[in-house]
């Protein structure tokens, strides 16, 4: 099976360090950048960039509410021309810090609360994929299985990626296990592995009262800011290739 590992990265803030992007980056095949508001500064996104690029690991944005002091995991509601504003505002930031490192941006992937509301949201899921959509097509989304945001990604007639999470926990709707729950996160590499086996086993999500929702996906998300990600990352990897599936970067998966 073809797969692709993904992470967010590049949220440190100035003297505020977040994660080992440089170790994860050894690891994983597609980095989602922060954009400034939920996290990331200018200097942040540049090295992030410069780094991820050398290692042929694809780059996309990772736009969030405007949210530094809750790293955007704090409920916003925006009207509709506000959010797809402060969307295409960040998508701009990361395609234009991309290209003056000599790279491109490939995909987009919204973060913490705005991509989880957006999940069961089908209005804001549409404002969403239609900022993408009026600003490149050709941008990749990357999406939760079973979310309204994949919908409204494939509505728009963008090319949809859709993405489970190695280390969170399902719940039977098919929505994440919210972080305030216990057991809603993985606490070791060797979890993580078997949760994404059983899900590639079953070929759907892995619920945490073991039914399976099926469902087609392409890419597993290592959350950067978890204690074991680097670990984690490189292990859930290495299990993945002795297991015979291929990793790629995102945009590898949909060539033809």
């Amino acid at each position: 099976m073809q797969l692709n590992l993904n992470a967010d990265l590049g949220e440190s803030y100035g003297p505020w360090p977040m994660g080992e992007d440089e170790r994860l980056l050894a690891s994983v095949n597609s980095a989602n950048v922060a954009c400034g508001f939920h996290a990331g500064d200018p200097l942040v996104m540049r090295n992030t960039i410069r780094i991820a690029y050398k290692q042929n690991t694809s780059l996309g944005a990772h736009p969030g509410f405007p949210d530094l002091q809750g790293f955007g995991r704090r409920v916003m509601h925006m009207p509709k021309q506000e959010l797809k504003a402060c969307v295409q505002y960040q998508l701009a930031a990361m395609e234009g810090m991309c290209r003056a490192q000599g790279a491109t941006m490939t995909h987009v992937k919204p973060h913490g609360a705005m991509n989880n509301m957006a999940c069961d949201d089908a209005d804001m899921a549409t404002s969403i994929a239609e900022a993408i959509a009026e600003f490149d097509t050709s941008t990749l989304l990357l999406a939760p299985a079973l979310s309204e945001l994949a919908k409204a990604g494939q509505a728009a007639g963008l090319t949809v990626a859709i993405e489970i999470f190695a280390d969170r926990a399902y719940l039977p709707n098919g929505s994440l296990v919210p972080r305030s729950e216990a057991g809603a996160v993985m606490h070791t590499a060797e979890e993580c592995i078997q949760h994404v086996r059983r899900m590639i086993e079953q070929q759907g999500l892995v619920t945490r009262d073991n039914q399976t929702l099926p469902t087609p996906f392409h890419s597993i998300c290592v959350h950067g800011d978890n204690a074991h990600a680097v670990d984690t990352a490189r292990d859930l990897a290495a299990a993945l290739r002795a297991d015979g599936h291929q990793l790629l970067p995102l945009p590898e998966l949909f060539e033809r």
